[in-house]
């Protein structure tokens, strides 16, 4: 499966592309040379709206919105192939573990424990999620980005 190293720039495009499932790097406390150090000794495929970056080994993203962003990587690299969503937490990249129902009721609010039937915790820095409303929301977002990415290859 592909990892990604996303510059400074594209803060939401790194975090869909970790809720797609893919290994995605992002650390605005870095610079470019040690981005693109990192996405060379990762063997990460560099994306960058910096030019002089994308000409030391990166891939310039064209697109202006997240949306666009993430269409345009999906398509460029043919992600919809592999996408597993909802199997890394979308803040620290770490991946995500299913845990029972039970585990869950002291690490959740009521409500969400109350309708939710699927948890997950990140085995990196303890976040639990739920397939609560936001969920379907992703989902559909989801969708609509591969759906988007096939048609317009």
């Amino acid at each position: 499966m592909r990892k990604f190293a996303v510059d400074c720039m594209m803060g939401k495009l790194a975090r869909w592309l970790r809720i797609l499932g893919y290994d995605t790097f992002f650390d605005c406390s870095i610079d470019d040379n040690q981005l693109l150090m990192i996405a060379t000794a990762e063997m990460r495929i560099l994306l960058t709206k910096d030019r002089e970056l994308a000409a030391k080994g990166g891939y310039l993203v064209l697109a202006k919105s997240w949306r666009d962003e993430l269409k345009e990587v999906v398509r460029a690299f043919h992600l919809e192939k592999d996408i597993k969503p909802f199997t890394r937490c979308p803040v620290c990249n770490g991946e995500l573990k299913e845990i029972e129902r039970e585990d869950a009721e002291k690490l959740v609010p009521p409500i969400a424990f109350k309708n939710a039937t699927k948890f997950s915790i990140c085995k990196k820095c303890g976040r639990v999620y739920w397939d609560g409303s936001h969920m379907v929301r992703m989902k559909k977002i989801v969708e609509k980005i591969i759906k988007e990415a096939k048609d317009e290859e």
